[in-house]
């Protein structure tokens, strides 16, 4: 077996279909985000804007975050030295999990080193504690949810998209006595629609079903506090467990659910992705927890609403220019090119030429024939950074003769 030909052929197929990913190396200004710099392969520096960062708040700069793990590594060092349960338990992460508990009204909360982990582990570990499960999961799950519920021996049933019809009849087809559990998201981060959070829960309720909720595009972001859709809409007691991360609004990294003491208790004590993972580092815990207090605060409902606001001026301004936007609302701007390799000219032509940085988005993150270029603006893209951007899109639209929608106006 000739290995290295195998790996020549599944790269070269990437290549062809035009949607082989490639990483630039970006140096984050502290203070000055979303600036940044490009250190080019052949040693050259460019200024660069990025506008496809997960740091919706730009939190990851913010003097309480910067602080409180200063703070943190000149008390306790730099790792955690081990899981959870072996001298891995600081007071950071307790602190943190409170925080988290607290700020979704539950009793609970388990910290985890990434949402994705958060939900494989939790996904595939709930069979466990209830046999016979049978969870119904919204196509368009997040590929980490997918995962838990695919290595979790349990059965599954995929209904379609937001389609509460579907999922009803699925839930009709099974044993009214099975133990049942509803997994879907608030927000779907490539379309930046919302799930229908409470009609979910009314078929939970009818249907006996526990209700699983990812809000990792949404907690920092809506409700009063920054706990997520569920909180803005009043409906966050209605949900069993919620799944969120650190690593976007929060800008810090890693990932939690909260839920009742005894749901936590058991995930704790039965998810390897849990029990054998080393804890987060205790300044990154720290930053994390000062970040989700703030976010809790008035500050953090200003900023929230500038972000709205933000996203609110792009969408207007690209459909202005008959750009083909997906709006459902959301905080997030999908433009569509609908080919893989025009996605990665227009991204590669941005970042060469404007100093924007977007990553292209191609299958198999999103259907084949919806490519697209996926803009997340935050309150601090101002005024220029804004200009900038839909000058350079109007031009490349129209050097790549891409279609538009009619004017606006």
């Amino acid at each position: 077996m000739d290995y290295t030909a195998k790996l020549d052929t599944a790269l070269n197929r990437l290549h062809e279909e035009g949607r082989y990913r490639t990483f630039i190396d970006i140096e984050r200004q502290n203070g000055q985000f979303p600036h940044a710099t490009w250190r080019k392969q052949d040693g050259s520096e460019q200024p660069i804007t990025v506008w496809c960062g997960n740091d919706y708040l730009g939190m990851g700069q913010h003097p309480a975050v910067l602080e409180a793990m200063h703070e943190a590594i000149d008390a306790t060092g730099a790792g955690s030295g081990g899981t959870r349960n072996i001298s891995g338990t600081t007071v950071y992460h307790k602190r943190l999990e409170a925080e988290l508990a607290d700020l979704h009204h539950k009793e609970s909360a388990l910290l985890f080193t990434s949402a994705y982990i958060a939900n494989d582990a939790t996904l595939s570990t709930l069979p466990k504690l209830f046999p016979g499960l049978i969870i119904y999961s919204d196509e368009l799950n997040h590929a980490s949810m997918i995962e838990g519920i695919r290595r979790n021996g349990g059965a599954k049933r995929i209904f379609k998209h937001n389609d509460l019809d579907d999922l009803r009849a699925k839930l009709e087809a099974d044993d009214p006595d099975a133990p049942k559990l509803i997994a879907f998201e608030s927000i779907y981060s490539m379309d930046g629609d919302f799930g229908p959070i409470e009609a979910m829960c009314d078929l939970a309720d009818e249907f006996g079903a526990l209700t699983y909720i990812d809000e990792v595009h949404a907690v920092g972001m809506y409700g009063p506090r920054g706990a997520g859709v569920a909180e803005r809409d009043g409906l966050m007691g209605r949900i069993d467990i919620i799944n969120g991360t650190l690593a976007k609004a929060y800008g810090v990294m890693g990932g939690y659910i909260a839920a009742s003491e005894k749901m936590c208790d058991a995930i704790r004590s039965y998810a390897p992705g849990f029990i054998f993972t080393t804890s987060l580092p205790p300044a990154v815990a720290a930053g994390a927890a000062a970040s989700v207090a703030f976010l809790k605060s008035e500050g953090g409902q200003a900023l929230r609403e500038r972000h709205q606001t933000q996203a609110k001026i792009l969408k207007l301004r690209l459909k202005g220019l008959g750009l083909p936007i997906i709006d459902h609302g959301s905080h997030i701007v999908p433009v569509i090119v609908g080919d893989p390799v025009h996605t990665k000219q227009l991204s590669d032509m941005l970042l060469d030429g404007y100093g924007i940085y977007v990553q292209p988005i191609n299958f198999p993150t999103v259907p084949r024939g919806t490519e697209r270029l996926r803009f997340t603006p935050s309150p601090v893209h101002g005024p220029k950074e804004m200009d900038h951007l839909v000058h350079a899109m109007d031009d490349l639209w129209s050097h790549c003769a891409l279609n538009r929608a009619e004017m606006a106006g």
